[in-house]
């Protein structure tokens, strides 16, 4: 049978029934982790011919100062609630909010959360970019956030998740060893990389809050619910072989003062679980590679 061209061939197929267990500290079944995304918008960003920034024309006011709202109140609003409940945060970081914001990610920081890239704005795309604007990118990435944070940033996820071909094997060229950027399985997975090793972490499209008010119109309790279930099914499934859940939550939208209330009580009762593992992204990485 020939192979199918179509297949880009980033990772192997393994079916879910049938694979090797994998065990998380203390019997724990389901590894948990929050990502913040600590992002920065340009109210006025530079056009893209493959995609538009803001869906209305530039300056978008309301959008940008709707995001806004995340870096002036709603990131205490969420980090406090996460805090209380023992979830770290692993932070998808727009990197210029270093340099905009640094009061938001010198929090972040003294909270002992763990950083990785979102590129530099989630108003600028990878698309269209040549191989040294990409690696501009990354090196930009990796210089900023061990200035404001000390920390030498292990993981990426794509600028409003967008790539070139070459993204992958960039990072991994880089020193990085995971990425948010595939969709593809509820487990970590090695990802097929030029040089260094790659895995993907589970990050979520599904009960990311951006697509469960703006995409599925869930009210907060529904959002709530959902991380319920969603962490329900992954902990039993997890006493087969261990599973990850991955909580990406934007402040703007799940630090409003109508919905912190229900997602700080969904954290409450997945955070009193026995079966929960509250980790940072690369302590997952790390227990899951001294297995394979």
């Amino acid at each position: 049978m020939q192979e199918n061209a179509a297949d880009p061939g980033l990772y192997d197929y393994h079916p879910y029934n049938n694979r090797p267990k994998i065990e998380w500290p203390e019997g724990k079944t389901c590894a948990v982790w929050v990502a913040p995304n600590l992002e920065y918008y340009e109210i006025d960003p530079p056009a893209n011919p493959h995609r538009k920034a803001w869906s209305k024309p530039h300056p978008d006011v309301v959008g940008y100062s709707y995001r806004d709202h995340s870096n002036r109140v709603s990131h205490w609003r969420m980090a406090d609630a996460m805090g209380r409940h023992g979830f770290p945060g692993s932070v998808s970081l727009s990197v210029a909010l270093c340099d905009h914001h640094p009061e938001v990610v010198a929090d972040g920081a003294a909270r002992g959360w763990e950083f990785f890239s979102h590129g530099i704005y989630n108003t600028r795309y990878s698309y269209g970019m040549d191989e040294a604007q990409e690696r501009a990118i990354i090196e930009d990435s990796i210089e900023t956030v061990q200035r404001a944070t000390g920390q030498r940033i292990r993981g990426w996820l794509a600028p409003a998740l967008t790539h070139t071909p070459r993204t992958l094997d960039l990072i991994a060229e880089y020193g990085m060893d995971f990425t948010c950027d595939l969709y593809h399985d509820d487990q970590v997975q090695e990802v097929k990389v030029a040089s260094g090793q790659l895995a993907s972490i589970p990050y979520s499209l599904e009960v990311n809050d951006h697509y469960g008010f703006n995409v599925y119109g869930m009210s907060g309790r529904e959002y709530a619910d959902s991380l319920l279930r969603q962490f329900e099914r992954l902990a039993a499934e997890g006493e087969r072989s261990g599973t990850v859940m991955c909580i990406p939550i934007h402040a703007y939208l799940i630090g409003q003062p109508h919905r912190i209330g229900p997602f700080e009580e969904a954290l409450r009762r997945i955070a009193a679980d026995p079966r929960c593992w509250k980790a940072r992204a690369g302590e997952i990485v790390d227990a899951w590679r001294a297995q394979v």
